[in-house]
């Protein structure tokens, strides 16, 4: 797959020209009121409200049977359950009963669900002839969307000569073609390996930069497509909002054990261990002290304000990953990151003190 650019600038240009003619003053791209989905006595989506704004990324973060999925097929309009309820409104339009053939939506699902009996000019012009675009129309908007995509020349081809990659992108082409007002992604670097996921998760946010009126939602279950892709995060739990907000703030700042740990490692402490006697937090009960492993610093025994032991040391290139066992917590590991060649040389067995600045440490819920 050719990684070189999905922002092809005259493409793009040409993109977000048409959606603004053809959706001058759209309001809020997507809001949510009140849904709640039950398969049977199973509830998937309990009672969730949410506003997604015009032009924002917002990524659906969470794991398998947390109803991320649910809520992005219901945006869709693929939910059949016994029990559905609340309201969809997206781009100004009540689409709560609008079957989703009409509701003006790009899908780009984890399956590609390409046509293998159709080329790939046929395959990007499928919701274009549903909708009985004029034929000088399709042409002239296929050949934009595949330039976006850098497949230009490969309109002909049918899709089972096309890598995995390739295939995703004439899917993202068809999604883009019909000028949606929101686009739905639903785990769309799964299939790609490491390198290649993260090559291409640069080139979606180069894309959202390039067409910042187009609404995007992306489901996916990695913090790092969170953390890079999001201009917002929202990271589920068993049908319900753990937290809603930036990056940076469900990372620096969680609502509670759950959330820290889902965007990265992270050392949950009693206050009486993390703070000093006579600090106010100390004596804290309904809550622990979160703390990032790359906010310690390793320093000689007794300069620090933890003590303990390291019990072992991981390398990967750049970054070494340390464990040490606190005295104060013989039965729970704290985990140091730190950059190879910064600070002292950490060694297995050895006694250490563990250093800290006090605006690093955050109390959340446990």
């Amino acid at each position: 797959m050719n990684t070189a650019s999905l922002a092809h600038p005259g493409a793009l240009d040409a993109v977000s020209a048409a959606r603004d003619a053809a959706h001058p003053d759209t309001p809020a791209g997507v809001d949510i009121e009140h849904l709640t989905v039950r398969f049977g006595t199973r509830t998937v989506l309990d009672d969730l409200s949410l506003t997604i704004e015009r032009g924002e990324l917002l990524t659906v973060l969470g794991r398998s049977g947390c109803g991320k999925t649910t809520l992005l097929r219901f945006i869709a309009g693929f939910i059949e359950a016994d029990g559905l309820a609340g309201n969809l409104t997206v781009a100004g339009r009540d689409l709560t009963h609008v079957p989703p053939h009409r509701r003006n939506l790009g899908l780009l699902f984890q399956s590609y669900a390409l046509f293998p009996h159709l080329s790939v000019f046929e395959n990007v012009a499928f919701g274009l002839r549903a909708r009985r675009t004029p034929a000088k129309e399709v042409a002239r908007r296929v050949a934009d969307a595949l330039k976006l995509v850098q497949l230009g020349d490969s309109g002909h081809v049918m899709p089972a000569q096309l890598s995995g990659g390739m295939q995703q992108r004439v899917a993202l082409a068809r999604a883009l073609v019909i000028e949606p007002d929101v686009l739905l992604l639903d785990e769309p670097l799964s299939a790609l390996d490491a390198n290649l996921r993260a090559s291409v998760r640069s080139e979606l946010k180069a894309l959202h930069e390039r067409l910042p009126n187009l609404t995007i939602v992306c489901v996916t279950h990695d913090q790092d497509d969170a953390l890079v892709l999001s201009d917002r995060t929202l990271l589920m739990r068993e049908g319900q909002i753990a937290q809603l907000g930036t990056p940076q703030q469900l990372y620096d700042t969680p609502n509670d054990g759950f959330v820290a740990r889902y965007l990265g490692a992270a050392n949950l402490l009693p206050p009486h261990v993390a703070f000093p006697l006579g600090d106010t937090r100390y004596t804290e009960r309904d809550r622990v002290a979160c703390l990032r492993p790359e906010s310690l610093r390793i320093v000689p025994l007794g300069e620090g304000h933890l003590h303990g032991a390291i019990t072992s040391v991981e390398w990967y290139g750049a970054v070494l990953s340390v464990s040490v066992v606190l005295d104060a917590m013989p039965n729970d590991p704290v985990l140091v990151t730190m950059q190879r060649g910064h600070g002292m040389t950490p060694e297995r067995g050895a006694r250490v003190s563990l250093l800290y600045e006090a605006d690093d440490v955050v109390l959340i819920r446990a």
